[in-house]
């Protein structure tokens, strides 16, 4: 059974497509490559023994995205593609509407035309905005305070109206929380193309030298060390939740939304002591303002993920650290 990735070069996208291979899927891989890798395709096949094809193109191209799920015979979508930082969100709100609700409609477009009704859609933990109350759950109301936010709340409402219009569609609805870490074999990994909006690999470039100190924006939260609080979850366990929310959706329609996190947050502070121990890196940083769109404390009631999915996380917070700096000294070797 063949499964298209969107954005499937990409960091949480490579990852489940290395868990999806090893469980026995066949995967084709669609990327525009705008924040990934063409060598990640190389590096799937390293792991798994098997070479994956590649797409080229954006998931806006109705057209392409069609004649890729026909070539290959596609019987359902793991929906990775779109822009996903909250600061630049704020900054750039139109190319987030565009990438990741436009991007959504042309996929859907294209599923429809081909007649292929099965979607795990990436969502976002942003879509709760600021907790009402913790851990959040599937019932909290959706309110994203920043443009990425409401693009996955866009997206997940079309979701559930075209689950309404047709019974037809298994639509999995996967809110990640924060996705830390990298695969054991230190070959995939989280490498932005430039400087990176998301912690851990802010993290090991400082540790390694290539970036002079860590940013961290605010120390006056209300939360143990003023620093911000996020569930973060180890890549692999969220790449094992995809593959569990795909078996889910092929067996099931309607429209589910699921969390994906540890069900506990860790400090920013307290990720990076974590890494400085387990490691023995130096890690400068400094404070600097608060970024626009973040909020205090977030992490995830996970209850609901393993009642539908069976699923829960394995990895701890050392594994996600120790791991992500394995894959950084790893892609040194290999520069």
């Amino acid at each position: 059974m063949n499964i298209l990735l969107t954005g499937g070069a990409g960091y949480i996208g490579s990852h489940t497509a290395v868990s999806l291979v090893q469980q026995g899927y066949g995967i084709v891989l669609f990327d525009n490559l705008s924040n990934s890798r063409i060598d990640v395709v190389d590096a799937i096949e390293e792991i798994t023994g098997i070479k994956v094809p590649l797409v080229v193109g954006d998931v806006r191209d109705t057209e392409l995205v069609a004649n890729t799920l026909k070539q290959y015979e596609t019987k359902a979508v793991v929906h990775f593609a779109g822009l996903k930082a909250v600061g630049e969100s704020v900054e750039y709100p139109l190319e987030y509407y565009s990438n990741n609700v436009e991007g959504t409609i042309s996929l859907l477009q294209a599923m429809k035309n081909e007649h292929v009704k099965h979607l795990i859609f990436s969502s976002s933990a942003t879509v709760y905005g600021e907790p009402e109350y913790l851990p959040i759950d599937e019932s909290h109301p959706t309110k994203a305070i920043n443009p990425y936010g409401r693009s996955k709340i866009i997206v997940e409402e079309i979701l559930q109206d075209l689950v309404v219009s047709d019974d037809q569609w298994g639509i999995g609805c996967l809110r990640y929380f924060n996705p830390v870490g990298a695969h054991d074999s230190g070959v995939i990994g989280e490498n932005p193309t430039d400087i990176p909006n998301n912690l851990m690999p802010y993290i090991t470039r400082v540790a390694d030298g290539a970036l002079p100190s860590l940013s961290i924006y605010g120390d006056d939260y209300e939360t143990p060390d003023g620093t911000g609080v996020r569930d973060y979850i180890h890549v692999e366990d969220l790449a094992d939740g995809h593959v569990a929310a795909l078996g889910f959706v092929l067996n099931n329609t309607g429209f589910h939304p699921i969390n994906l996190g540890t069900g506990r947050g860790y400090s920013v502070l307290d990720i990076v002591n974590t890494f400085i121990a387990k490691t023995g890196k130096k890690v400068p940083y400094e404070f600097v303002n608060r970024r626009k769109g973040d909020v205090s404390s977030c992490y995830a009631d996970v209850s609901n993920a393993f009642k539908i999915l069976g699923w829960k996380s394995k990895r701890d917070i050392n594994k996600m650290c120790i791991s992500a700096w394995n894959y950084q000294q790893k892609q040194k070797g290999r520069r």
